[in-house]
């Protein structure tokens, strides 16, 4: 237990003690203790450091959520997980009401895998991510839908190599729809592989950030890891492999059917998209919109909505996407 509780050391109304025994202040209070201010800044009080105790001050109502969130971090910190303002920001949120916390889940807090070159840990970082992940580990198809910055297409890739290092799969295929070059893709210039790169980009730069430009090259070259636009997986099977269909929004149902008749034998797949971004011409129904009324109920399939609270970029889009969730649900009503 954290919160002192000593007979003749208790603490006044307003006032609650945390102790903070060999705990990384610095982990925990960020730089310039920049965490506490920005506690203080939400609850209303102040939190003063006196050697290895955290002294809270502030509205009665808000101590007991203050010191849940502290023993939170205190836990994460720990751990080896770094507290910023958005995972401080999301514990608070979510203690405070506006979602359900999600503890106890297998695995949460654990790495999923290490970055190449350091020792950086990827991890899950809210309770939607963890559930996204946990469907991903028990499940044979999984949609991700959320918008941006909730790390669908980062946390795809990240379980993909996982996959991939444990040999769990033989290959990693990368696909995307090229919805804004349409039937025109033939006449752009270069090869095939130049043609795509601007549209597989977002899955190169994830791949950079966990693996390493230089060995992404040997393992395509190698075909281990094998990026596509989506229109050249018609007449494919995919055996022994992690298969990840990012900016599923912009597939039409026949490419989205197409898609998922590919999975073979000892195979994983991964939908991800953002619903509200849909750029098909016309009134072209998704593929991703489409499936989830006739997939709902299907073993071995799951669906993870992931929303403005997951958002882990920068603090600024998640108002951004706050903001613009607001404008739509006040345009619907």
């Amino acid at each position: 237990m954290t919160r002192a509780q000593r007979p003749d050391d208790r603490d006044p109304p307003g006032q609650t003690t945390i102790d903070l025994s060999g705990v990384d202040q610095l982990g925990l209070l960020g730089p310039r203790d920049a965490n506490l201010r920005l506690l203080e800044e939400r609850f209303g009080g102040t939190l003063t450091v006196r050697g290895e105790r955290l002294l809270v001050r502030g509205p009665v109502e808000s101590l007991d959520l203050v010191q849940e969130v502290v023993e939170d971090l205190i836990q994460r910190v720990r751990h080896g997980q770094i507290v910023d303002r958005i995972s401080l920001g999301y514990l608070w949120d979510q203690r405070a009401g506006r979602r359900e916390v999600g503890e106890g889940q297998p695995g949460e807090g654990e790495p999923l895998l290490y970055a190449t070159g350091s020792r950086q840990a990827l991890r899950a970082r809210t309770p939607g991510q963890q559930a996204y992940v946990d469907a991903v580990r028990e499940h044979d198809l999984v949609f991700a839908t959320g918008p941006a910055g909730t790390g669908k297409t980062f946390l795809a890739v990240v379980m993909a190599m996982d996959y991939l290092k444990r040999q769990l799969v033989d290959r990693i295929v990368l696909v995307r729809p090229a919805v804004e070059a349409g039937e025109q893709l033939g006449f752009l210039p270069g090869d095939l592989q130049e043609k795509i790169n601007p549209y597989l980009r977002p899955l190169y730069d994830a791949l950079s950030d966990i693996t390493g430009a230089a060995k992404i090259s040997r393992y395509m070259a190698a075909g281990v890891i094998e990026a596509s636009p989506l229109a050249y997986m018609r007449g494919r099977t995919l055996n022994n492999a992690f298969v990840i269909l990012d900016e599923a929004q912009n597939t039409t149902v026949g490419q989205m059917k197409m898609f998922l008749t590919r999975l073979g034998f000892q195979s994983k797949a991964v939908v991800t998209g953002d619903i509200t971004q849909i750029d098909l011409p016309g009134s072209r129904m998704s593929g991703l919109v489409h499936v989830r009324g006739i997939l709902a109920r299907t073993e071995g399939v799951a669906f993870v909505d992931l929303d403005g609270r997951d958002v882990v970029r920068h603090p600024l889009v998640r108002r951004i996407v706050d903001a613009f969730a607001a404008a739509d649900a006040d345009n619907q009503a």
